[in-house]
């Protein structure tokens, strides 16, 4: 089986999720902290090198109801409170964290402890989990375009290669393989330039619900796709 060195996933449905059962939408939320927790320890069973969490967009964080935000917040604290203090399964796979979007507008409280969870997985080489929060694909490449407008203004060199842009990404390394939870068919804004030959795995399966059995059945289905990258 060919194991994808990167893999990403788009966490949707936990309001539908919610709602199905007469639940707060913020219900569902806190019902997929677990499957997420199950999935990094999924990838990390199988090898897998990077793995990316998407966690909250620039719209989600800035156009949902305030209840539910406060929610997710409170949500963020609680899952990096114990990574920070307990040993978890980023100890177990000595497993660097990173944090990845516009995180200059998200509470100092959540900044923080954001930065306790990096220093402790600052050592760790092994692999790699880049949580991405606040965070959209256009917000990613507007940043791109900054550092490179300012090495040009230091430099004088006008021509810019696919180099000089991945160089510049908050996150260099290409995906190989994006599982959408939920049942759209869509990237809504998630890693544009790293996504550009990523197969996509779409299920119909809400995040709350998500299973093991569905992680191997996207695999699966990864490993009967012919890459063609172009050609």
């Amino acid at each position: 089986m060919e194991i994808p060195n990167h893999i990403a996933l788009i966490p949707d449905g936990n309001r539908r999720w919610a709602r199905a059962r007469g639940l707060s939408p913020w219900k569902g939320h806190w019902a997929s902290e677990k499957v997420m927790e199950n999935f990094l320890e999924w990838c990390l069973e199988l090898g897998i090198q990077q793995v990316s969490i998407w966690i909250g967009s620039t719209e989600n964080l800035s156009r949902r109801p305030k209840k539910e935000i406060e929610e997710l917040y409170k949500l963020y604290y609680h899952m990096l409170e114990k990574w920070g203090e307990k040993k978890t399964t980023l100890d177990k796979y000595q497993v660097k964290v990173r944090f990845i979007g516009d995180l200059g507008k998200l509470p100092p409280k959540l900044v923080r402890l954001m930065g306790k969870v990096m220093q402790k997985t600052a050592n760790y080489q092994k692999r790699i989990l880049n949580i991405l929060i606040n965070y959209g694909g256009r917000f990613e490449l507007i940043e791109v375009f900054k550092k490179i407008a300012g090495k040009i203004t230091e430099i004088g060199r006008i021509e810019i290669t696919e180099k000089d842009i991945e160089e510049n990404l908050l996150v260099p390394t290409p995906v190989d393989l994006v599982i959408r939870t939920g049942g759209y068919s869509r990237l809504s804004n998630f890693m544009l330039w790293q996504g550009a030959y990523s197969e996509i795995y779409v299920t119909k399966t809400l995040l709350p619900d998500f299973s093991k059995r569905e992680f191997r059945k996207a695999i699966e289905w990864f490993n009967k796709q012919k890459r063609n990258f172009g050609k």
